[in-house]
């Protein structure tokens, strides 16, 4: 492992995407352990992608943890797809959840029939407590949620809203193999926004494979700037970044001078 600061980010690259969700779930289940000591309940914001899958595995699979104590909420859903089909965010996630028993999951309703009422009641709900902490991913495009460039507001005033997904965006979901073709991804989503995610007291981030090699790049060395939502991620203290080899590839580059 080679663990590295830039700015207020941790970053820690291991040889493999395996290693990086078991490491990185380790570690999350001891900040999760610690806090519980001093709280009853905590409250975390889940994301829901392939690239989370080694984490989530390793961490729902800890028998240390209590998840009797813990509240789960997650930061994003297609607008269109019904809660039972396994290409919402929801079925990602409830294959997890329901792993344990946790003290209360709240789903985003995808098919709510207004998204913006919808966006209300949810954000109501995540915000009624203190968010303790998010587990998130990165995306192609750098996005964070689904806060893609040209939605992506560092000081949005809102909890969660409607967004148009760019094209990126909608063709990562098809390399994921979450869709078919690109037809089948919804064109929008509910998201919660950039300071919702960045309320919370502690991130951990998960970003593992080649295709986010270059997002993972900016994010680490670039302007901070909506153009690559991800950049904020510097300026939030306490941030645990996790990648594996492929992913370090072209950052590993422009740090040895020899790629731009």
């Amino acid at each position: 492992m080679i663990r590295m600061k830039f700015d207020e980010i941790t970053l820690s690259v291991f040889p493999t995407r395996s290693e990086m969700g078991l490491v990185a779930a380790q570690e999350a289940a001891e900040y999760v352990l610690n806090l519980l000591k001093q709280k009853e309940t905590i409250r975390c914001v889940f994301a829901a992608a392939p690239s989370q899958s080694d984490f989530l595995n390793c961490f729902f699979s800890d028998e240390r943890i209590d998840f009797r104590r813990m509240e789960a909420f997650h930061m994003d859903e297609y607008i269109g797809i019904p809660s039972d089909d396994p290409r919402s965010f929801r079925s990602f996630l409830k294959k997890y959840f329901d792993r344990v028993n946790m003290k209360a999951v709240y789903y985003i309703d995808g098919m709510a029939p207004d998204p913006i009422k919808e966006c209300e009641r949810y954000g109501d709900l995540l915000m009624k407590k203190k968010i303790d902490i998010v587990f998130m991913g990165i995306g192609e495009n750098g996005h964070i949620a689904f806060n893609d460039p040209g939605v992506a507001d560092f000081n949005d005033s809102k909890v969660m809203k409607p967004v148009e997904l760019d094209l990126v965006c909608r063709n990562q979901q098809v390399r994921d193999g979450c869709f078919s073709t690109l037809d089948e991804v919804p064109k929008m989503a509910l998201t919660l926004t950039i300071p919702t995610l960045l309320s919370a007291d502690k991130l951990f981030c998960f970003v593992p494979t080649e295709a986010k090699a270059r997002a993972l790049a900016e994010t680490i060395l670039g302007e901070i700037s909506e153009k690559c939502p991800a950049t904020i991620l510097r300026r939030k203290p306490g941030v645990m970044m996790y990648i594996d080899e492929p992913c370090f590839s072209v950052l590993k580059e422009r740090l040895n001078g020899k790629g731009k």
